[in-house]
């Protein structure tokens, strides 16, 4: 056993130090482009990322376990792992256990993906190990095998959390920690794409090392490696001794993948959600019937019905896609990647909360809906890439709870002035770092920026106190920090009034309220009444 074990970590410390040499010489501009020399002795690295001591050959890849926030375990496993989809549980090392949740298939890995929570027990244990997802009566049947003992990873450090094929064949690496400021971003001259698998010593482990062709936020734009069924990717940056820890993966997209679209929408509406099944239908089903195609749903770890509407409403012809996307405060990150890999789906994107509604005044005296009413937005010239709509922010409007008959008609008095906007995308048009600070994007050159003042989006911000305060768990934006944090005391990020805790303001509920507004509840009746 502990022959296997020392055979096993001098295997793990050639393959890292095959990447860090790599990325040393090319940062010193000697690298082979595509192909690594074996390194020498006094050129291994001190310490192995933790990823990397994780590598095996594909087919019998463990799970990775990222800890999240709030002692949360991310587990994900292989793509040809058998899913449990009932009973899952998480076996801890040390015999301790906590109920699973299934999240479905990573949308550009696979990868099957669970939540659980670390129970007290386990933290006792250190280093944490990424537990296994059994059934629930087969908790103890099989015990840890130390040699099977894979690290678990901290969400809090750096980390490669994931990558995607686009654009025929590039491929973006998402990394948190590597820009951690908004506006900051490393040269992407600085970073370095290193593909790699897990099959021993030797210098096959590790595929390729690419210079980076972009890096904004926690988006990287790489070439892609020589042709391979199933490979891991990191990130290695100048000046650094080790890559950074990875549980990203890379693999050809199948060839049918492109086929998989029926047929290319106008209009699609984009958002990230987290358990906002009470609100959906409402949202999907005024924006369809303005002319929204198609709906994409980012889910960020919904416990609700989520599901549960989607299925409805895809029942009554609606086309609504939930993916998976677990990592916390990545909202930029999941814009890019949708901007990214629906280009051949939708023309124009529309980044919007569930909580938003695309309204023109002119709307008000039409006596039934029509997709031709988002078309006139973005029926622009061809070099406006974006088109920008001011948003107006409602109150609680005297409300107390969540009004049954939906956000449109419970909330009807708003502020005055205008605060902030949201877009509707080109979505060939993104620069091709794809940055963006979720209320519009940067443009390549040569197109540009349109504002539309005939329209607006209606922001049902501020609502009935039980709904609003949910908001305090976490925000899902890279860069605005959560509201429990005293910092950026003078944001428009934050609500005028409120503290750092989940304490209700006094006169919450007659708050925000400058304008009484009716006009899209006044008409949503009458458009859906008819209707029904």
């Amino acid at each position: 056993m502990q022959a296997r074990r020392r055979h096993a970590r001098q295997c793990r410390l050639v393959v890292a130090g095959l990447i860090i040499v790599t990325t040393l010489l090319f940062f010193t501009g000697d690298a082979p482009r595509v192909f690594i020399d074996a390194p020498t002795q006094n050129q291994l690295p001190r310490r192995l990322p933790l990823s990397l001591a994780a590598v095996r050959e594909a087919a019998t890849w463990p799970a990775d376990a990222v800890l999240l926030p709030d002692r949360e375990v991310l587990l994900l496993l292989h793509p040809n792992a058998t899913a449990i989809a009932h009973n899952a549980t998480c076996a801890f090392q040390g015999g301790a256990s906590s109920p699973a949740r299934a999240l479905g298939r990573l949308p550009s890995s696979g990868r099957h993906a669970y939540t659980c929570a670390m129970p007290e027990p386990a933290r006792r244990h250190q280093p944490f190990h990424a537990p296994r997802i059994v059934a629930m009566d087969a908790v103890h049947a099989s015990p840890h095998d130390d040699d099977e003992l894979v690290m678990m990873v901290k969400w809090s450090g750096r980390l490669v959390y994931d990558s995607v094929v686009v654009d025929g064949g590039d491929v973006l690496v998402f990394a948190k920690g590597v820009n951690p400021r908004q506006g900051v971003n490393r040269p992407a001259s600085d970073v370095r794409c290193v593909y790699y698998r897990g099959r021993g010593g030797s210098a096959d482990d590790v595929v390729a090392s690419l210079p980076a062709a972009t890096s904004a936020q926690q988006v990287f734009r790489c070439p892609p490696p020589p042709p391979a069924a199933l490979l891991r990717v990191t990130l290695a940056l100048a000046g650094e001794e080790e890559p950074i820890p990875s549980v990203a993966t890379y693999s050809l997209p199948p060839a049918s993948a492109a086929a998989t679209h029926k047929r290319r929408h106008k209009i699609c509406a984009c958002t990230m959600v987290r358990d906002v099944g009470k609100f959906v239908r409402e949202w999907v089903a005024y924006h369809a019937a303005v002319g929204v195609g198609r709906f994409i749903l980012y889910d960020n770890g919904s416990e609700d019905d989520l599901d549960e509407q989607v299925r409805r409403l895809t029942a009554e012809g609606m086309d609504v896609t939930t993916l998976a996307w677990p990592w916390p405060k990545t909202q930029e990150a999941g814009f890019s990647h949708s901007a990214a890999v629906h280009r051949d789906a939708c023309e124009w994107m529309a980044f919007i909360d569930v909580d938003e509604f695309i309204f023109s005044p002119n709307w008000a005296t039409a006596a039934s809906p029509s997709s031709s009413m988002l078309r006139s937005i973005v029926a622009v010239k061809p070099d406006v890439g974006q088109v920008s709509l001011g948003c107006v922010d409602f109150g609680p409007s005297g409300r107390t709870t969540h009004p049954p008959e939906g956000v449109t008609q419970g909330y009807t008095c708003r502020r005055r002035a205008v605060e902030r906007h949201k877009s509707l995308l080109r979505l060939e048009a993104a620069e091709r770092s794809l940055v963006n600070s979720v209320h519009h994007f940067e443009l390549r050159e040569g197109k540009r920026g349109e504002w539309n003042r005939r329209a607006r989006v209606n922001h049902y911000k501020f609502q009935a106190w039980d709904e609003f305060r949910l908001k305090f768990r976490r925000r899902v934006s890279a860069y605005v920090a959560d509201w429990t944090h005293r910092v950026n005391l003078q944001s428009k990020d934050r609500t005028p009034g409120l503290g750092f805790d989940p304490v209700q303001p006094a006169g919450w509920a007659a708050k925000f309220c400058e304008v009484n507004d009716t006009l899209l509840r006044d008409v949503t009746r009458r458009w859906f009444a008819a209707a029904g």
